[in-house]
């Protein structure tokens, strides 16, 4: 999965421009409704990346990571840009929830 560019509003993967939210579940990119994010939406991996927004101010429950927890799912909550260099530096195993704004 190639990671071109991420902006406030958007981002860029694999070549196709995303004006929304995604989910990357499996290597599969879909659109992420807005509603609080569940670390269920996207627990398939290892290891669950939520991308915060450009500004790092998208809450993520307590319950996200309890829930993570007990699946035993090591989670990461980052502004959106650092998570993107987490998921190009270690993909293997690895699931997202990316938000593009805030």
């Amino acid at each position: 999965m190639r990671f071109d560019k991420f902006s406030f509003g958007s981002i860029r993967i694999d070549g196709s421009t995303y004006e929304h939210d995604v989910i990357i579940d499996r290597g599969e990119i879909r659109r992420r409704k807005k509603n609080p994010a569940r670390s269920s939406e996207s627990s398939s991996a290892s290891q669950l990346v939520i991308g915060s927004g450009a500004y790092g101010r998208l809450p993520v429950m307590q319950k996200v990571e309890r829930e993570a927890g007990g699946h035993k799912i090591k989670l990461l909550v980052l502004p959106t840009i650092d998570a993107v260099e987490v998921l190009k530096r270690d993909p293997k195993d690895t699931n997202a929830i990316l938000h593009v704004t805030c």
